[in-house]
């Protein structure tokens, strides 16, 4: 168990260490990972609420540097857009 906590935690060093430095690295990362949680719906018949699934994204580990690598990608593209002709 404890070698799992440390494996998760070199992920973790390793994931908020990444630096983003490439327009199409960043454009890759704003895709692959998605801005909310693709698990949560709501299912529903004949219009009518029959249940709720919640997003179950936080309880992965690795959420919140999934989170912040993609922040810093979309900071990235917000900053460096490339030059346009017209």
């Amino acid at each position: 168990m404890m070698q799992l906590i440390d494996l998760l935690q070199l992920i973790r060093q390793k994931l908020d260490g990444i630096e983003i430095n490439n327009f199409k690295l960043a454009q890759l990362l704003c895709t692959v990972i998605p801005a909310t949680c693709p698990f949560a719906r709501d299912i529903q018949v004949f219009g009518y609420l029959i249940a709720r699934i919640p997003p179950l994204c936080k309880l992965n580990p690795l959420y919140d540097q999934f989170v912040g690598l993609r922040f810093r990608a979309l900071c990235y593209l917000a900053q460096n857009q490339p030059a346009t002709t017209t």
